[in-house]
């Protein structure tokens, strides 16, 4: 990786506002070594990995021993224009790597190769059930033979999972969710999921076809009431997925557990905004979808419980160009919709958000061939232990960032209208 990579802009917009990073606004931190402008010094960050190319989305967990597990794939060998991910490809081009911390993310071990399998992975979603000490890895399995590059399917493929019983040491071989109502089911996990009050499994998933023009994604959830044994797509079996009528797209939902037998999940859609959809009955029906009050452009939502188990955090980018949707492309200009981190609360699950306080947002220069990674900052995971927020985030499809803050500074980090 060329050092030149890693050159810090000059300018950059936060909240809209032009910000001279040779002189930060008060309190707001340019830390070089992150390459990122953060709200203040209660943030603190450390770089654990940069690939030699191309690594994608950071997913961690608190395995039941206690140490901190993360997992993202990544090239282990020579990748296509140094681009690692499994859409489309015919060919071994990445592995799930996994990083292990023992002492609450100071310092790191890997990475170590977690899955040694011959086709590609997307991305690790953990799940471990409640009363349990069996971690999953949900995801998926683009198995050879099992999925086509052909016809705009590139980036439809089986999805499953694997467990470890030995705190995410060794995995089990992988079970393929076949739905009792799709048994061909085909889609893209990446996610986090849930697990209900009743013990339900609730995981999103969604279809791409790229022969449309623009792209063309339907969005689904995988329901289990058996722990995995058998599982029902819904609303509806392939092609009959949730969409935004006007974009004919609606992708990556975030399923997470509200109790007595509530769900809320949080959508991907260009439209500008996160949608929402909610079920009241263990997620075997669903809303209608709709926005919420939350801007954010063609991005995945990032959605967590903070330590009270009933306060939301939403992390978002606060940005959409309105004009910018062309169908999802590299090229675009909205790609810098994704330069940015902000955090929206909600104590009344999701039906309504305070306002947007500013995290952080890239402060790299715009020097990557591909504008897709320029400004990524999206993807980001979360996970609290105590009253420690760790978030984990795959910078510009280059390095795993850990940052942490305590949850109770949340509510000193500036809005818009501090930012000046």
């Amino acid at each position: 990786m060329n050092s030149n990579d890693f050159q810090i802009d000059r300018q950059i917009k936060v909240g809209g506002a032009d910000i001279n990073l040779l002189h930060p606004p008060k309190d707001m931190v340019l830390d070089e070594a992150l390459g990122l402008l953060i709200a203040n010094n209660n943030i603190t960050g450390q770089v654990i990995y940069t690939a030699t190319d191309m690594l994608l989305e950071t997913r961690a967990t608190i395995t039941p021993n206690g140490d901190y597990l993360l997992m993202f794939p990544t090239n282990t060998r020579e990748c296509p224009k140094g681009n690692c991910h499994y859409g489309g490809k015919n060919e071994k081009v990445n592995d799930m790597v996994a990083f292990r911390s023992r002492d609450k993310g100071k310092t790191w071990l890997g990475p170590n190769v977690a899955f040694d399998i011959d086709y590609n992975q997307h991305g690790f979603i953990p799940l471990i059930p409640r009363n349990s000490k069996r971690i999953y890895a949900f995801g998926t399995q683009p198995f050879w033979g099992l999925w086509t590059t052909e016809r705009g399917q590139g980036e439809n493929a089986p999805i499953g999972y694997r467990y470890s019983d030995d705190d995410g040491y060794h995995w089990c071989e992988v079970r393929l969710i076949r739905p009792m109502n799709d048994p061909d089911f085909r889609g893209m996990s990446v996610m986090r999921m849930c697990e209900t009050d009743d013990g339900t499994w609730l995981l999103g998933s969604h279809e791409g076809d790229w022969s449309y023009r623009p792209l063309m994604t339907r969005q689904y959830v995988l329901r289990s009431e058996d722990q995995g044994k058998t599982w029902t797509v819904l609303p509806n079996p392939g092609h009959g997925g949730w969409y935004v009528s006007g974009y004919n797209r609606m992708d990556e939902g975030r399923p997470i557990n509200l109790g007595n037998g509530e769900v809320y999940m949080m959508l991907r859609t260009p439209e500008g905004h996160l949608w929402e959809t909610r079920s009241q009955d263990d997620g075997k029906t669903w809303s209608n979808p709709r926005p919420t009050s939350l801007i954010h452009p063609d991005a995945p939502p990032m959605l967590f419980h903070l330590s009270d188990q009933k306060t939301l955090a939403a992390f978002h980018h606060n940005r959409h160009a309105q004009t910018q949707y062309v169908g999802l492309t590299g090229q675009m200009e909205g790609q810098k919709d994704r330069s940015e981190i902000w955090v929206s609360l909600s104590e009344d699950g999701g039906r309504t958000w305070d306002e947007p306080r500013f995290i952080f947002a890239n402060a790299l220069d715009p020097n990557l061939e591909d504008s897709w990674r320029n400004y990524q900052c999206s993807y980001m995971d979360m996970f609290l232990d105590g009253d420690m927020i760790n978030l984990f985030l795959p910078h510009r499809w280059q390095r795993a960032l850990h940052l942490q803050i305590l949850e109770q500074d949340i509510v000193d980090l500036p809005t818009k209208k501090d930012i000046k």
